[in-house]
């Protein structure tokens, strides 16, 4: 194995959790299909980096999901790689120019948070390359947006719901109302409402006005007592599959189901990861998950940069290129509607055509 390097962050490093494998995605747009990202020699000197925004690298989700990333297209081009973890949002600039003082020149930023002091960066520093993963906002010919079109995947996840669940009633909420978290939201809201339409149903989804984009939000991506409140008042509700959006707020929300009991029926939908794998420990209580192939991109930007081919053109996945897409039913594929995979292909196969209609504001 090679030797990575992690820089402490200013406002404290924290433990990198194990690396884990990301389940059901496959090559996103730039890769050949049906082949892996290259593994080729770097043409050009390349010091890559990752800055994770403060959530951490051990979140299961988003931030671990670029970090494997950017250790795969290191691994593969035989470099060393540089990790910083922000505690706070006050980290982010500081911890940008730490990673730039160390000779980075592929400095990838995980999220929509680290935006403004990514733009900074990337303007007082235009000999070095950045990505960014979930924004499209900064213009600038060394900046290249990793973003994912997830509105698709949650109508998927969204139908699927709502055709489990015995009360008639879904939640979804997220960490804090951006793009990144609302085109979730937005998607699923959609799925169930479509599922009604196509069976005559009315399940009942808490949490989000899509039409006002207005709902509920713990205020943060923190696990703790507002994640775990919210969640509890979404089952007092009688909600009987959720979806909190936001990092680990999700341990949050398991904790809730676990306090009402064996016997209540309750399950979640992750977000980002199949958590059924990362958090194996929870896969009793997963229905699916909805999968955003943030390794695959990170790895394959890092890689054509490595090459000299960066260009500053976004890295859209969606569910033509599977960039996006829904996990497995895992441990419930006995409890589901016989006919719910069936009628999942079909409804994927209509919006990759354009006959079913997704539509976010956050959209890519």
């Amino acid at each position: 194995m090679r030797k990575f390097t992690r820089s402490a962050a200013r406002g404290g490093a924290l433990a990198i959790g194990a690396a884990l494998l990301l389940a059901g995605c496959s090559a996103a747009p730039e890769a050949p299909t049906g082949s892996e990202p290259a593994a080729e020699e770097p043409t050009v000197d390349i010091v890559p980096c990752i800055v994770s925004d403060e959530g951490g690298f051990d979140d299961r989700s988003f931030n671990q999901l670029g970090a494997e990333g950017l250790r795969a297209a290191a691994e593969g081009l035989g470099v060393e790689a540089i990790e910083v973890e922000s505690s706070s949002p006050s980290d982010y600039a500081p911890n940008l120019d730490s990673v730039i003082a160390q000779g980075c020149n592929m400095v990838v930023s995980v999220g929509f948070s680290l935006a403004e002091a990514t733009g900074a960066a990337a303007e007082a520093n235009p000999d070095v390359n950045f990505a960014i993963i979930d924004d499209n906002s900064i213009e600038a010919e060394n900046v290249k947006p990793i973003v994912y079109n997830t509105a698709e995947a949650a109508f998927l996840a969204g139908y699927a719901a709502a055709s489990h669940s015995e009360t008639g009633k879904i939640a979804t909420w997220g960490g804090i109302p951006i793009p990144p978290v609302t085109i979730f939201m937005d998607g699923f809201v959609q799925g169930a409402e479509y599922f009604n339409e196509q069976n005559d149903a009315d399940v009942e989804v808490l949490g989000w006005d899509v039409e006002a984009q207005e709902g509920s939000f713990t205020g943060g991506f923190a696990a703790g007592v507002e994640a775990k409140s919210m969640a509890q008042t979404f089952i007092d509700q009688g909600a009987d599959v959720l979806l909190p959006v936001g990092g680990p707020i999700f341990l949050s929300a398991i904790e809730a189901i676990r306090d009402a009991g064996d016997d209540s029926g309750i399950v979640m939908i992750g977000v980002d990861a199949d958590l059924y794998e990362t958090s194996p420990e929870n896969g009793d209580l997963f229905l699916t998950s909805i999968l955003k192939g943030m390794a695959t991109g990170v790895q394959t930007v890092v890689e054509q940069a490595a090459a000299g081919e960066f260009t500053n053109e976004p890295y859209v996945g969606t569910l033509e290129n599977d960039g996006v897409g829904i996990a497995p039913f895992h441990d419930f594929e006995g409890e589901v509607d016989g006919e719910l995979q069936a009628q999942l292909d079909e409804i994927r196969a209509g919006i990759i055509a354009g006959d079913i209609a997704v539509e976010s504001p956050a959209s890519p």
